[in-house]
């Protein structure tokens, strides 16, 4: 049942944080039989998973997130009857378009040989390195999707040499794999999606998140949920409560003095968040180290209600829900260094979504919506709507006359709405080479803390960031093996 105030009797495990991951700890939870509490500040669960009528009425946009490759395709999800319960996906076979000047065009499709068609000089090249690719995918995704701290080692020595290819790739720059194409098309593709790691392009281990967001287009697509982000978290919070969970929503927690008794606490939040929470019951070297974490740069992000669709000037772009505005590598990736370096880019790269095209219950007749983010300095209130409105129109002349109402966050509007997102950072901390292998701390389990009883779920553990549920997996994985080991303890006694 959804409540608006916590009842006085002891829990087995509450779950702080409606986000999909806190929503994936406590069904993976309450799956084996513990009474799950599951505790959100908003009226609504999803954290940035949710949707609403920031324009206009009957006008659906999605507040943070809004396009789920990994939501489609995850493990756990997958293993949930949430079309049950109301999520129906829709799945073009355009993942994703990257509009250059001159009103050319590349649309990326399931099938790679019709993609790398329009790479001329590259495409053999394009179809040589996504084949390789797809070819590991299942072995890929065991080993990405399965934290290193609990990958089983004679796992990972099965998989190194199916991997090898996508490890030399991945674990270099974007700037690196970009040289690995002569033209600009294929150049300023792979740049486009590789910013959406947040890093500058020249970061070691940049390429790693475009090569998978690449593959994934490929072999799952890039789907988005009919009706909206909410749609995803509804579901999944109607499948934990019919399995038996409770939620409350509007409540802020500030401390664990005021949650009921417990067995277990799990954190969907980010590392700052949990030292306020949990202050009196952590060590000051682990609230040290958390304090160390370190965040992406911010995003600035806007909605649109529009009275037709966006007119690019290459209508191939319309093929896809996703569209990437920012022309060649060497312009994308001076905007992305300019947002990790305290600047806010010029000409910044703009990630963009046109759901309605795919999906009429976004707008109301024949109006569409639009949604999109441009990079720009941690923490920064700097408005960048034009920014961002010249980018598009660049690629779609007369996509301003389409605007019959805008709505925009800044940086710190997206944090004031969702504490997760520290200084507007959507990806849960920097993704940084180093900080993804270690998130959020150097610990052998880092869904655990020193504190037997807190345990933390967020896309600050492994495998990070994306709406596919899997920290809030196995972090639940962990309580239930811990609370294992307590049950055959105390019965040996």
């Amino acid at each position: 049942m959804i409540r608006k105030k916590a009842s006085a009797q002891k829990y087995d495990a509450i779950v702080i944080g409606a986000g999909p991951n806190g929503l994936a700890a406590s069904i993976a939870l309450a799956k084996e039989g513990l009474k799950v509490l599951l505790v959100e500040a908003h009226d609504t669960v999803g954290g940035g998973c949710r949707s609403a009528e920031l324009t206009l009425p009957n006008f659906v946009h999605d507040v943070c997130s809004s396009v789920y490759p990994s939501g489609y395709g995850s493990p756990f999800f997958r293993t949930l009857p949430l079309e049950q319960f109301g999520l129906k996906w829709i799945n073009p076979e355009a993942s994703y378009a990257h509009p250059f000047d001159n009103e050319r065009a590349v649309v990326v499709y399931k099938s790679i040989e019709e993609t790398a068609a329009q790479l001329g000089e590259d495409a053999e090249a394009y179809s040589k390195l996504m084949n390789s690719l797809q070819v590991n995918w299942d072995y890929l995704c065991e080993i990405l999707l399965h934290p290193l701290a609990l990958n089983n080692l004679n796992k990972i020595i099965k998989h190194i040499f199916p991997l090898s290819n996508f490890s030399f790739k991945a674990l270099g720059s974007a700037e690196h794999l970009a040289k690995s194409f002569r033209g600009d098309l294929a150049r300023g593709l792979f740049a486009g999606v590789c910013a959406h790691s947040t890093l500058p392009l020249n970061s070691l281990g940049s390429a790693s998140i475009g090569l998978v967001l690449n593959m994934a287009a490929h072999i799952v697509g890039w789907p988005i949920p009919e009706g909206g982000a909410q749609k995803i978290s509804d579901a999944l919070a109607a499948y934990f409560v019919d399995i038996g969970g409770e939620i409350i929503t509007g409540e802020y927690v500030h401390s664990i003095h005021e949650l009921p008794a417990s067995d277990a606490i799990l954190f969907d939040l980010m590392p700052k968040e949990i030292i306020k929470i949990a202050r009196e019951f952590l060590p000051g070297y682990y609230k040290e180290a958390l304090a160390r974490y370190q965040y992406g740069a911010g995003c600035f992000k806007m909605d649109w209600a529009l009275d037709g669709p966006i007119p690019w000037n290459n209508p191939n772009t319309q093929a896809a829900p996703t569209v990437h505005l920012g022309c060649s590598f060497e312009e994308i990736a001076e905007s992305e260094y300019a947002a990790n370096h305290n600047v806010h880019p010029k000409k910044p790269f703009v990630l963009l979504a046109q759901n309605s095209l795919f999906d009429s219950s976004r707008a109301p007749g024949n109006m569409h919506t639009a949604w999109a983010y441009c990079h720009v300095p941690n923490g920064s209130s700097k408005d960048m709507a034009n920014a961002i409105e010249n980018q598009i129109e660049r690629f779609a002349f007369g996509f301003k006359d389409k605007i019959i109402a805008r709505h925009q966050m800044p940086a710190l509007a997206l944090q004031a709405y969702n504490p997760n997102y520290i200084g507007g950072d959507i990806n849960g901390g920097s993704l940084r080479f180093g900080q993804l292998l270690t998130r959020p701390v150097v610990r052998d389990n880092p869904y655990t803390t020193p504190n037997e009883k807190l345990y933390i779920c967020s896309s600050a553990t492994p495998p990070g960031s994306g709406v596919h549920g899997m920290p809030g997996y196995y972090a639940a994985l962990t309580v239930l093996k811990n609370r294992n080991k307590v049950f055959v303890q105390a019965k040996s006694h």
